[in-house]
């Protein structure tokens, strides 16, 4: 395997040193080790990964140096427009190294959300025109492919990519973990929402443990999970699969179960909804300042008001809590308030090590959704 600190050292022994992307479970190790051993403003976690993107192209017009955008191949439709209208060699022919995990590679059982985006990454990158390796499994391989990466950039001024398998790089810890004071945990406060909204409302959740937390409640509960929409891909959109779906069931309470970091990576979201004026609309981002799901890294969710964007974009009440008190109080104000409503939920990081995983299909799912949907 590979040491994180020997990558990042090999990357930085060619003038490598600035990272910006979105954190991804197989590079949790790299992403752990870059956070705690570069200054914060060489690792931007960015929105989303068009975003990084940005940033990478930015730095490179100041300083034209090379910078690394890393992501989980679930972003690479993030990164294609400005791929494709930005850096590419026939528009500005700038330079990014892409360090690109790939997770459920063909072949390597996965979950059902990266079936299709496992098929389809260097498919992407062949027909982007970018040059890519397959990244190796010992030192002296990636020594290599590092270098041969890099003399291509510094030649060409093109985008070079490495896709990482699983089980590439070594175990890193993160040690830099912030702390904060909160005291309930996400999925108690699921638990709380879930099991206080009306009998006819249905619940979008978004990607990660969010839906998984919500699954294990209706099963502990021994209900059906048919009420519940588990957005398990497709990052930052749940806000706009439940306006959809607000729009059209207007007789119905549709809750959006976001988490911080799916909420700020497609923020401008947000303003739509609010346009929208959907009275039956309740958005509950569950905020704990962390992508809990692919290592813990740290959002700014915990460090901007998103009450105050939320309530700037037009949603016509927004509340946040702390405790569950708290938590309960609101949610009996919020039965009877119009919406659009947003609900900020704060709690802690992290979650319990056994926590399952939906074992219905997301077909299933859809179709018993959809049936509720119609009575």
């Amino acid at each position: 395997m590979v040491r994180p600190e020997f990558f990042v050292n090999t990357l930085k022994e060619h003038g490598i040193d600035f990272y910006a992307g979105v954190p991804d479970s197989l590079l949790k190790n790299i992403c752990a080790y870059i956070t705690d051993n570069l200054p914060a403003e060489q690792n931007i976690i960015a929105a989303n990964e068009g975003g990084a993107i940005g940033i990478a192209a930015g730095y490179h017009l100041a300083t034209g140096k090379v910078p690394v955008v890393y992501m989980q191949n679930s972003g690479e439709g993030n990164i294609i427009n400005p791929l494709a209208s930005l850096t590419d060699k026939e528009v500005y022919n700038i330079p990014v190294l892409l360090v690109i995990g790939w997770r459920g590679r063909p072949g390597v059982h996965d979950e059902p959300q990266h079936v299709k985006q496992s098929k389809v990454t260097t498919g992407l990158l062949n027909t982007l025109g970018i040059n890519y390796a397959i990244l190796s499994k010992d030192e002296e391989g990636v020594a290599e492919q590092i270098k041969i990466a890099a003399d291509f950039m510094k030649v060409t001024n093109e985008c070079y990519a490495l896709v990482i398998e699983k089980d590439t790089f070594d175990t890193y810890k993160l040690q830099g973990v912030e702390v904060n004071d909160l005291t309930m945990s996400r999925e108690e406060a699921i638990r709380k929402v879930a099991s206080s909204i009306e009998d006819n409302a249905c619940i979008v959740s978004t990607t990660g443990m969010i839906s998984r937390e919500l699954f294990e409640a209706r099963t502990a509960w021994n209900q059906g999970h048919e009420r519940d929409f588990l957005t398990v891909g497709s990052m930052g959109h749940a806000s706009q699969i439940a306006l959809g779906i607000a729009l059209r069931k207007p007789e119905r309470r549709v809750y959006c179960f976001d988490g911080d970091g799916a909420s700020i990576m497609h923020m401008g979201s947000m303003a739509i909804t609010a346009s929208m004026k959907c009275k039956n609309y309740v958005h509950v981002v569950f905020n704990n300042g962390a992508h809990d799901s692919v290592g813990g890294q740290p959002t700014v969710g915990l460090k901007i008001d998103l009450c105050a964007v939320a309530k700037a974009v037009g949603y016509v009440a927004t509340y946040s809590v702390e405790t569950m008190e708290k938590l309960k109080a609101k949610l009996a104000e919020i039965k009877n308030a119009e919406g659009p409503v947003f609900l900020q939920v704060c709690v802690t990081k992290g979650n319990r090590k056994d926590l399952g995983r939906p074992t219905t299909t997301p077909i299933q799912n859809k179709e018993a959704f959809m049936a509720f949907l119609q009575k």
